[in-house]
Parts: C-alpha cells; sequence; structure tokens
C-alpha cells in the first residue's frame, strides 16, 4: 500500500467517524425533543387531572349539600360559592323566573361572596334603592341567548355589557363596561337549569378567559344536572316539613307545630315582660252542616275557616287548626283588649261569608292572655277553651274574654281536699307517705305538677300495676271529652277534681281482693261494690268545698243500660260527668297490666271500648272518646 493509499484510507476512516458522530448527534437531538414533547404533555394532563379533582371536589360538595335537608337558598349559595372557589371562575350566581301581576321577571336567588353584583351594585349606588337581591331583572333581549334558554343549552359570550345591560337597562353602557374592565371578566357562560322538567332559570358565571373548552362545556352540562336534582331534593325535603308542620286540609299550621310555637313564645314572654293573646275559635253547627248538606260541604265551611284566618293574620301571628273544626291564634305582643278587638275582626269576617246551598256560616271564639289571665300554658289554653264554650252556650257567634285563672282555680280545691284527707286520716296510708305527701302539698303552688303525684301515690298505695303519670293523663283526656259535649267553666271543674279522687275509696278495700288472680267472690265483688260509697260518703263528705262532687263520684260506675253499681240507675239519669269519668277510667285499665291478664294495646282497647257502647255508655260518649283518643290524644 503507498503513501497515497494509506491516506484515502485515513480520511475515509475519519469520515466514518464524523458520519457516526452526526448520527449520534440526530439521534440525542431526536431523544431531547421526545422528552420535551413528553415533559409538556405531561403538565398538560396534569393540570386536566387537577381540574377533574377540582371537578369532583365540587360535584362532591353538592352532593353534600343535597343530603343535608337545608333551605334551598343555602343549597344554592352554597353551589354558587363552590363554584367560584374551586374552579376559578370570577363570579357567579342563579338566576330563578318569576312572575306577578306586572308580568315575567328574573330575580336573583344566589350569588357567590363578593360576587359582582355587590360590586356592580357599590359602583351604581346611585341607581339601587335596595339591595339587588330584591331588584326585578328583565330579560335580556339577545336572540341568541333567548335561543339557548328555550332549547336548553350552554350559551358562551364576550358581550357581557349586552348581559349586564339587559338585566338592568337603566345603566349607562359606558360606566357599564368601565366596570367590566375594571373586574376583569373577559366572558360569561349561561347555562339553563330545570326543575321537574319546568324551566327553574340559569345559572351564569364569569370567567377571565374569552374561550371555552369543549371539556368546560362537558363538565357545566354536567354541573347543571346537579344543580337540578339539588333543586328538586330542596324542594322535596322543604315539601315534607311543611307536611309535618301543617295541617292538609286547610293549609294551616297544626297541633303539634302550635303546641311548640306557644312554649316558645311563652319562654320569650317571660323573658321580654311581654303578653301575648291566644283567640280560640270553633265553628258553630258544623254536625248540622255535614247532616243537611254532606261532609264535602262541612270541609268547605272549615276552610272558609282557615282562609279568614289567613286573611286577617298578622306576619307574625300563628293560626292552628287544631283538630275537626276547633282553631286556635297566637298574637304575639298582643293584650286581652288587642286580643278582643281582633276576634271580633274575625267573627264579622265569617259571618260576612255566603257560601253555596250552606249560607252564611258562623263561629264562636274565645279570649285568653298569657300574664294577664295565666301564667302556665296548659291553663292558658283551659280558659281559652271555657271561654269559646262559654260563647256557644250563650248563643254562639260571639266572643268571649276568659275569666283569670285565680278567679276559679279547680286546682287549689283539690290541693286542700287532699290535704285535708291526709292530715285528718281519712284514709288508711302508712304514717311516712302521708307525712311526705302533706308535704309536697304545703310546697306546692296552684297548676304545680306535684299535685297529679300525689294523686299517683295515692293510686299505687293500692294498685302497684299503676302507671305513674297517669292521674294526669286522665284528667286531660277527661277534659277532651267534656270539650265535646261542652260542660261549662264550673262543671268542667268539678269534673277535674273528680277525676283525681275518684278512686280513693279503693284505699278502705282489703288489698288481697285488688291483687286477687283468681275470679271473684260474691262477697269480694260486694265490697267493691261499695267504694264509690265509702269514697263519696266516708272520705268526701265531711269535706265542705267538694260537696258538689260526691254525686259524680257516688254514680261513676253506673252503666248505660243500668247494669253498673251501686244504684242500677240508667241512661241521662247518670251525670255526664261520672259517665265520662267510668269509660275514661275503663280505658287506662285496659292499658294496664293485672294479675289476671296482660295489658292491652290503645287499638285493643279502643275495641273493647265499642263493644260495650249502649251497654256500659252511650254510643254516642265511645263514638266521641274514640274519635279524641285517635286523632287529639297521645
Amino acid at each position: 500500500m503507498g503513501f497515497f493509499d494509506s491516506i484515502r484510507n485515513f480520511k475515509n476512516r475519519i469520515d466514518q467517524v464524523e458520519s457516526s458522530v452526526y448520527s449520534g448527534k440526530q439521534s440525542l437531538l431526536e431523544v431531547y425533543e421526545r422528552n420535551a414533547k413528553l415533559e409538556a404533555e405531561i403538565v398538560l394532563r396534569t393540570k386536566e387531572l387537577e381540574r377533574a379533582n377540582k371537578q369532583m371536589l365540587t360535584l362532591q360538595h353538592i352532593w353534600d349539600m343535597m343530603n343535608s335537608s337545608k333551605p334551598l337558598s343555602s343549597v344554592l349559595n352554597a353551589i354558587v360559592n363552590s363554584l367560584q372557589g374551586e374552579l376559578g371562575y370570577l363570579h357567579s350566581f342563579i338566576v330563578k323566573q318569576k312572575s306577578d301581576v306586572e308580568g315575567n321577571y328574573l330575580q336573583i336567588v344566589a350569588a357567590s361572596q363578593e360576587d359582582s353584583h355587590l360590586t356592580l351594585q357599590k359602583r351604581f349606588s346611585e341607581f339601587f334603592k335596595c339591595d339587588i337581591d330584591d331588584y326585578k331583572l328583565q330579560f335580556p333581549q339577545i336572540p341568541e341567548l333567548k335561543n339557548a334558554v328555550n332549547n336548553n343549552q350552554i350559551y358562551q359570550s364576550q358581550n357581557l355589557s349586552g348581559l349586564i345591560c339587559g338585566f338592568l337597562p337603566e345603566l349607562e353602557a359606558e360606566k357599564v363596561n368601565a366596570f367590566i374592565k375594571d373586574s376583569k371578566m373577559k366572558s360569561y357562560i349561561l347555562v339553563p337549569l330545570s326543575s321537574k322538567q319546568v324551566h327553574f332559570g340559569s345559572l351564569i358565571v364569569f370567567s377571565s378567559r374569552e374561550t371555552v373548552s369543549g371539556s368546560e362545556i362537558d363538565f357545566l352540562s354536567l354541573f347543571a344536572k346537579q344543580i337540578e336534582l339539588a333543586i328538586t331534593i330542596a324542594d322535596l325535603f322543604q315539601a315534607v316539613k311543611e307536611q309535618a308542620i301543617t295541617d292538609g286540609m286547610t293549609g294551616l299550621y297544626n297541633r303539634r307545630y302550635f303546641e311548640d310555637f306557644i312554649k316558645k313564645e311563652a319562654v320569650r314572654a317571660n323573658r321580654q315582660n311581654q303578653k301575648f293573646t291566644v283567640i280560640g275559635l270553633d265553628l258553630d253547627h258544623l254536625k248540622r252542616i255535614n247532616d243537611v248538606y254532606g261532609h264535602n260541604y262541612g270541609d268547605l265551611a272549615i276552610k272558609t275557616i282557615a282562609e279568614v284566618l289567613k286573611n286577617n293574620a298578622r306576619s307574625i301571628d300563628v293560626a292552628a287548626r287544631m283538630g275537626g273544626e276547633e282553631f286556635n291564634i297566637i298574637l304575639p305582643g298582643v293584650d286581652s283588649a288587642g286580643g278582643a278587638v281582633a276576634a271580633e275582626r274575625i267573627r264579622k269576617a265569617i259571618e260576612s261569608i255566603e257560601l253555596e246551598k250552606i249560607g252564611h256560616i258562623t263561629a264562636s271564639l274565645g279570649v285568653a292572655t298569657y300574664l294577664e289571665h295565666s301564667e302556665e300554658i296548659e291553663e292558658l289554653l283551659e280558659l281559652t277553651d271555657q271561654a269559646m264554650y262559654e260563647s256557644k252556650r250563650n248563643g254562639r257567634n260571639r266572643v268571649t274574654i276568659a275569666k283569670p285563672a285565680y278567679e276559679t282555680s279547680w286546682e287549689e280545691i283539690a290541693i286542700n281536699t287532699f290535704a285535708d284527707i291526709l292530715t285528718k286520716h281519712r284514709i288508711p296510708v302508712d304514717e311516712g307517705t302521708a307525712q311526705l305527701l302533706s308535704r309536697k302539698l304545703q310546697e306546692m303552688n296552684i297548676n304545680n305538677e306535684k299535685l297529679y303525684q300525689v294523686a299517683d301515690t295515692l293510686v299505687s298505695s293500692y294498685n302497684p300495676e299503676h302507671t305513674a303519670g297517669g292521674v294526669k293523663q286522665k284528667v286531660q283526656l277527661a277534659a277532651l271529652l267534656a270539650k265535646r259535649f261542652e260542660l261549662s267553666k264550673a262543671n268542667l271543674d268539678k269534673l277535674k277534681i273528680a277525676v283525681l279522687l275518684y278512686d280513693i275509696g279503693n284505699t278502705m278495700l282489703p288489698k288481697d281482693i285488688l291483687r286477687k288472680k283468681e275470679p271473684l267472690t260474691k262477697t269480694d265483688r260486694e265490697s267493691i261494690n261499695q267504694h264509690p260509697v265509702i269514697a263519696a260518703k266516708e272520705i268526701l263528705e265531711p269535706i265542705s268545698n267538694v260537696v258538689d262532687i260526691i254525686p259524680i263520684i257516688e254514680k261513676h260506675h253506673e252503666n248505660w243500660n243500668g247494669t253498673g253499681y251501686p244504684n242500677k240507675i240508667s241512661g241521662e239519669a247518670i251525670p255526664i260527668e261520672s259517665q265520662i269519668i267510668l269509660i275514661v277510667d275503663s280505658y287506662f285499665a285496659l292499658l294496664e297490666k293485672r294479675p289476671y291478664r296482660d295489658a292491652m294495646s290503645r287499638d285493643e282497647a279502643l275495641e273493647v271500648i265499642e263493644q260495650e257502647s249502649n251497654r256500659k255508655w252511650s254510643e254516642k260518649l265511645a263514638k266521641e272518646f274514640i274519635s279524641i283518643v285517635r286523632n287529639d290524644f297521645s
């Protein structure tokens, strides 16, 4: 090989090396470019993943809100705040479509915190006379926007001025444009909302971006569905809540709500030393309306009363249907004089209405005031009822103001009677029990719960199966039944005292008779038959202030068909108070366990009550009793 051949070979090797280096450089460049593209893709996918995660968190937040049973306004406000905070929109709010006598309009029902409408209100403070949420917004006259709403499609636009000026045409466009520039808003997205396939309103979000991606549209579409579900669920919760506290027929509050409200109102009244008045109202002659025209017209009369109460109530008043044809109205901050004026206004309004077929209807009303007639809720309601029934007894269609409790206190008579019985040892109670009960009587004030405790303790002394609290329940049930028969205040007071005392004669009977498991002998029955006489003659007759109670107690075991004891009288010859005691006592006896049988359920006991109609008690008494236990007593 010559010199020049060596040079050529060396040059070829150099060319090969250069070619190899160049080839490696290209490969490295390609690898670098691929890595750069991969890193960019990773950054993009990471951002998309973060956005998707925020979207999922937002949807989860909405789902949590939907299951919180909160009011719809709270749910919607939480939703728009989630949308703003987690997805980066500048502002968001929800407008609802509404209408009135002037036509259709839009109103803001939810807005994100520090929302643009607040800034807008500050910027145009000279225009807004009230909060923007209270304004009736006009629908923007933008054809594309209207089409999107009508077709339930998401709409995005950069025409922010057209949207805002469309809502509020009175604003100056130039100032609105300056506001938009300062707020850094570049576009808005409108998402139509529906509830139960009816257009509800729209979600509107303001973005700092001029365009919106397809994935964002997809999310907002899904977001809208979740909002619509939230609206439906919130409405359902509200409907269920209203059903729980309102009367289905009239739309007024029900007894449960009334009883809860009056307790709270009493606390407020005591704290502020401010009176409130209760008006009790009873539709006159409902039974005659039902009998002559049918129950549909009876229902019409009841609904008419409800409408009168709604139309004559202030926003702070509470009107409730207590059951049947009875209504109560609470007037916060009103004394008896104001209550009488309000009651008379209601009475006249009812009387002025003429109904189809029925003609004019009337109502009897009673008025009692907390901190004026009584400081006890139960007694206040009782006084209201008694005043109402006084109106009925005096000819109906009138208003009666209750008498203060201290003028007619049946509790004081009962306390004094128990004190006399115990201190003078008129019944065989052991000394320790007698002293304990006497101390309770000395400590108690009128209406004190200890009155019932004393009665329960005495009953338990001869009836170990007696349920604590039973005497109070008997008094309450007897009082409800007495109202159905329109007993006067005086007769109702006698009945309550009689319920506390009627069974006291059993303390004089041998305990082995009362606890006997086997059938009673003739001698046993004769002893038991004498306990009303014992209670009336031996125990109570020496006590002067209950002399007029004695005939009630003496006859409380007489049966309607004359088979009772001790005198076998029958029918109307038996005082109604005695009849009420018999049916109430029999019912509670059926509920209690006895040595010879198990306790019955409420329905089993009521079945026995019905079976004994026209034998132990009249059919009318049994029907009224069963109705009260099923509907008004628990």
